[in-house]
């Protein structure tokens, strides 16, 4: 449901909680075409999240790792209307082959769906100028998505911008946090990969990386930049759960080059799938004030 509001709303101006009066206070035309913006949003989001979920379930089963089903985390706000979803998995069990399969499943899984659905909503989203008089959000456009929409839609003329579908935008959410999971710190599935690829060396890595990472968010917060604010809450969570990632039940089990080289190809998404400032508000110019003469009138 919180999926679909963010989907009926866009970007919203009004509370979710305002739903059913927006229901009464729309005329048919638009409601309806809210409605289906809701369904297609909805819909894209939940069969991703749930296809990467189901990856990670589907092996952990194929591997008899004792594994829950996906729990899906509602987030009834913009942008997403989702924290996503997670699994829980007994620790210590898997071994290194195990471990690794199972989390790079996930991803790979996701991106099956994610892709055409990147495709036809880009097929289907408008070029048109880029607004002025209002504010509102702007989704960061990460390498894979600009090479794409190059590919379907041809070069964007200056002045104009790209208005996305909702399952262009929840083929951007997929994107985002598939990269956003491959990053190689602790739990995460990134993390995952890379203890499985160089074992206990995995945390220099991880700790490296969080610590550039909270130096980003201070430096730009002391100097008056709050573009990278938006990852305050990744590092905390990261910071909650830890950086190091717990052993497998055998690392010492070898994974074969097919392995090795799709882990560090996968590792790589993230290159191409986030951005520095994924998402961003922007504002409508405003003129600046012309001061007048005592007996100067303006043109009416």
């Amino acid at each position: 449901m919180s999926t679909f509001l963010v989907g009926f709303y866009g970007q919203p101006v009004v509370p979710h909680w305002y739903f059913i009066e927006v229901l009464f206070e729309t005329d048919v035309e638009t409601l309806l075409a809210q409605l289906v913006h809701g369904m297609f949003y909805s819909a894209g989001v939940m069969a991703i999240l749930s296809a990467h979920e189901m990856g990670h379930y589907l092996q952990a089963r194929r591997y008899g790792v004792p594994a829950s089903l996906p729990f899906f985390i509602p987030l009834p706000i913009s942008p997403f209307g989702t924290m996503g979803a997670v699994i829980v998995q007994q620790s210590g069990v898997a071994s290194r082959k195990s471990m690794f399969d199972i989390a790079i499943s996930g991803p790979l899984a996701g991106l099956v769906l994610t892709l055409p659905m990147v495709y036809w909503g880009l097929r289907m989203s408008v070029i048109r100028l880029a607004p002025t008089g209002h504010a509102g959000l702007m989704f960061g456009q990460p390498l894979l998505l600009e090479w794409m929409s190059r590919l379907v839609l041809g070069p964007i003329p200056a002045g104009k911008d790209l208005f996305m579908h909702p399952m262009l935008f929840a083929g951007w959410v997929g994107i985002f946090i598939t990269a956003l999971n491959l990053i190689p710190i602790g739990q995460l599935d990134g993390g995952h990969i890379l203890y499985c690829l160089i074992g206990r060396k995995a945390h220099f890595v991880a700790r490296g990386l969080f610590l550039l990472g909270v130096c980003t968010v201070a430096y730009s917060y002391f100097f008056g930049d709050n573009s990278f604010i938006s990852w305050t809450l990744m590092l905390f969570l990261i910071w909650m759960f830890g950086t190091r990632h717990p052993p497998t039940a055998n690392d010492a089990e070898q994974l074969g080059i097919t392995r090795i080289v799709l882990g560090w190809l996968t590792l790589m998404f993230v290159v191409i799938g986030l951005t520095p400032t994924p998402i961003a508000e922007f504002k409508p110019k405003t003129q600046p004030a012309v001061e007048r003469s005592a007996g100067e009138t303006a043109d009416q």
